[in-house]
């Protein structure tokens, strides 16, 4: 008899675990599950969205859709949405992978990025500061992407802030390459 008393007790408790793990992660989120933390991130990307589609594909991206700009009831493709670890799982930072969301529209203008996630050994002071996210609103992906030249180190950390450029440049050119019309690309 004692043995079905210690299995149900054992598995009582991973129960147990197992959902104050869920409540705990509910808190420490902000009380937002994952896909409502994706979907508020992809609409800091795309504000003016209308809806946002499942990841799919390959590469990996979300679909943006938009009103119709003729007037039509559907909505239209406005852009995309993607994880640079998604299309650039190689590219590193000091201490990692710098996973960045990245939303780029159908001139293959980015509208914005979002670190989501980065660790730096030493503290923050690189590609998690609001100055280096800024600096990729409203840019082109025929630009060069140069650290120092059209993008500020703004810190010392060049190894990190040299490894989220180019993962941001060629993920965004991996998605322009494969879902855009060249000649709408600027």
């Amino acid at each position: 008899m004692k043995a079905p008393v210690a299995v149900l007790s054992a598995v009582l408790v991973t129960v147990l675990f197992t959902g104050l793990i869920g409540v705990w992660s509910v808190v420490v989120a902000g009380g937002q599950t994952a896909d409502e933390r994706l979907h508020a991130r992809l609409e800091q990307l795309f504000p003016e969205a209308i809806r946002f589609s499942e990841k799919t594909g390959n590469p990996p991206h979300y679909k943006v859709f938009g009103r119709d700009p003729q007037g039509g009831a559907e909505p239209t493709l406005a852009g995309f949405a993607f994880y640079t670890t998604d299309l650039e799982p190689l590219e590193r930072a000091y201490d990692g992978p710098i996973q960045i969301l990245v939303g780029m529209n159908l001139a293959g203008i980015l509208t914005r990025i979002i670190v989501v996630d980065h660790n730096e050994p030493y503290g923050y002071f690189s590609v998690d500061e609001p100055e280096f996210a800024s600096q990729f609103i409203r840019k082109g992906i025929r630009e060069r992407f140069r650290v120092g030249e059209d993008i500020d180190a703004v810190s010392q950390a060049t190894i990190s802030v040299r490894s989220a450029t180019r993962a941001i440049r060629n993920s965004a050119r991996r998605i322009a390459r494969q879902f855009l019309n060249p000649e709408d690309v600027k």
